[in-house]
Order: C-alpha cells, then structure tokens, then sequence
C-alpha cells in the first residue's frame, strides 16, 4: 500500500496528473465515483475520507440543531462540497453560505459564497489541520472552526491569507461563540461535550 507514497519520493519525485474539478465531474457523472465513494478532491487528487463514526455525527447532528432553531438567513449545508479553485472540493461537515435564491442546486458553492466551515475531527485531525485549514485560508474562507473530539475544545480560525490563517483563538468551552459573519447564531461549546 505504500507503493504510491514512494513514488513521490523518488529523485526525481514522480509527477502526479492534477484531476481538475471538471474530471472529477466527469467521474461522477459517469457512475465511476458515487456518493458511497466517501472521497473528496483536494488539490486535484481523489482522497479518501475518513470513516464518520457515531460520536462525530451526533456532533454535526447537535450542531446542526444548534444553527436550524435560530434565526438567520444564510443556508446551511451539512457534508456537501464547496469548490475551492480548479483543484479541489472538500466536503465540511458544516458549512454556512451566503443565502441564495436557488439554494446552489445550480452549482456548487464557491469559496467567495461561504460564511463559516465547521470540521469535526478525531481521526482526521491532522489531515484536517495541516491540510484543508490552510486551504479555506488559501482560498479566502472568512472562518474556521475545528472541533477537536479528543482534546474536547474548539479552534478558530480568523483572518485568511496565502499562509494560512493569521488568527487562532482557543475559546473558553463555557462561553458563547458566534460566528463573526453571522453573529445572530450561537453556540455553547461546553455543550457538543457533555455526555
């Protein structure tokens, strides 16, 4: 299984081929990727995704109720793709977007629609920090939260940029926290951790 990792470890690396979000299209529409493919395209390779366990979900799935019994006009998405330039389409667990008339069933959301990404990680923390953090920041995402199951805290990021983003705040779990395009919402963190 490692046979891939070493060829782009090689002197010189192997070159990779980019799919770009059209390709990936393409795959879909012609039945090669499905919805039970759990991938995503990042930076224009079909990654896998990690398995969302029972804890995780109940997370999105509180959350989730959270946003939906408050009021607030942007649209909320839960694990649909967001297109972030040629390359690459993560699918956060939750996204807020700015609201529009046809709820993006014409096309998918793009980085400049977006509001607030929500990602809920255990086994994808790493994967989530080091990789898709810094491209929502890359791309301009106004906001991240990272919701970290095993240390059992929140992380936001502010401020996007081409390095990545320049704030990171580490809330207290017992305060509310609102997201700062849409201050109308908000949410005890100290709850998502309570048994």
């Amino acid at each position: 299984m490692n046979a891939p990792a070493k060829l782009f470890t090689l002197d010189p690396p192997v070159r990779a081929h980019k799919l770009t979000l059209d390709d990936y299209q393409r795959m879909a529409d012609a039945g090669i990727l499905t919805r039970d493919s759990h991938v995503e395209l990042i930076e224009g390779v079909i990654v896998d995704m990690s398995p969302i366990g029972s804890h995780h979900a109940g997370i999105v799935d509180q959350i989730l109720r959270f946003f939906a019994g408050q009021p607030t006009a942007a649209v909320l998405r839960i694990q649909n793709p967001v297109r972030l330039g040629n390359y690459t389409e993560p699918e956060p667990d939750i996204v807020l977007l700015k609201p529009r008339n046809d709820f993006y069933k014409k096309s998918h959301p793009q980085s400049s629609d977006v509001l607030l990404i929500i990602e809920v990680a255990d086994s994808s923390i790493d994967y989530d920090r080091q990789i898709k953090i810094p491209l929502y920041a890359e791309h301009g995402v106004p906001e991240v939260w990272l919701i970290d199951l095993n240390l059992k805290h929140i992380e936001v990021y502010l401020e996007p940029s081409n390095d990545g983003f320049r704030k990171l705040l580490k809330p207290a779990l017992e305060i509310a926290l609102s997201p700062t395009l849409v201050p109308e919402i908000t949410l005890i963190p100290q709850s998502l951790f309570s048994e």
